[in-house]
């Protein structure tokens, strides 16, 4: 028989020392059938579980195509981190370079988002670039479920399935715990038992994506724009020319693409070559 004592709320403060007290809290039965799912895959490939192993668990036992999380800063900036597989890996890449869809507003209000039908009118006005591009990768329904520790964020786990409909109830309960699971295994991973939660959040966010808040910073200053604005461009380019996000921020710091303001797309050296030849014909 199941034991239900109660579920953790997502806001409590945890740290990887207290994992054996946190399991405790939980539905015995679901939290056992959850870490032993973690610990089966690590023990797969002869290691100890890992937020990799968790990440890849939590996809498996929701029936997704993958599942994938993504690292913030006080639910700010993020980027995403990795993901059960490339499907899920691809989504979440999307969604960092449009700057939309159920991860980015998981991370905004810091509450689950539990979108069922990406081809729905409902999804589609509020991250209508992220579902045109979900919806023609088979992708029907997306799960997003911020991770926090106290009042901070550290970061979303998003599910992403081909089956349109909101996760049973069970699914539900199971993926809160994953998310849980998840919490722990991101501090212990980076930073052991004991560490100071807001030291755990700063040692936990990677610098992978410091040449696109680089990019930003100079089409920002180049253009004379803010932040935001400079940032809303760099995206723009990004999803009309097909590329991510960090391609685009690499060709801005390499001096291969420039933004100008009277201008709706930017040049790059080839168009600028282009440009060139053709003054010379005239």
């Amino acid at each position: 028989m199941s034991h239900q004592i109660m579920i953790r709320p997502l806001e409590w403060s945890i740290r990887p020392a207290a994992a054996p007290i946190w399991v405790g809290y939980v539905d015995l039965d679901r939290g056992a059938r959850v870490w032993g799912a973690i610990r089966s895959s690590a023990r797969a490939e002869g290691t100890s579980p890992t937020l990799s192993h968790a990440v890849r668990a939590c996809a498996a036992a929701m029936s997704a195509v993958g599942a994938g999380f993504a690292m913030t800063r006080d639910g700010g900036a993020w980027e995403p981190l990795l993901a059960s597989g490339p499907e899920a890996a691809e989504l979440d890449e999307v969604q960092f370079t449009l700057g939309e869809g159920p991860s980015c507003d998981a991370l905004r209000r810091g509450t689950p988002v539990l979108e069922s039908d990406l081809a729905g009118l409902g999804a589609g006005r509020r991250w209508p670039a992220f579902t045109a591009t979900a919806t023609e990768r088979g992708i029907a329904a997306a799960f997003a479920f911020p991770i926090g520790v106290g009042a901070a964020r550290i970061g979303v786990l998003t599910v992403y399935r081909t089956e349109r409909g909101p996760l049973p109830g069970e699914l539900l309960q199971d993926a809160l715990v994953y998310s849980d699971a998840v919490l722990v295994l991101a501090l212990d991973d980076r930073v052991g038992a004991g560490t100071d939660p807001e030291q755990a959040v700063s040692a936990a966010f990677s610098n992978r994506r410091a040449e696109v808040h680089q990019a930003t910073g100079a089409v920002a200053a180049q253009l004379d724009v803010s932040v935001t604005d400079a940032l809303a461009r760099l995206r723009a380019h990004a999803y009309s020319s097909g590329q991510t996000l960090q391609e685009v921020a690499a060709a801005v710091m390499a001096g291969e693409l420039h933004f100008e303001i009277d201008h709706t797309e930017p040049r790059t050296k080839e168009t600028d070559s282009q440009h060139g030849e053709q003054q010379e014909d005239s």
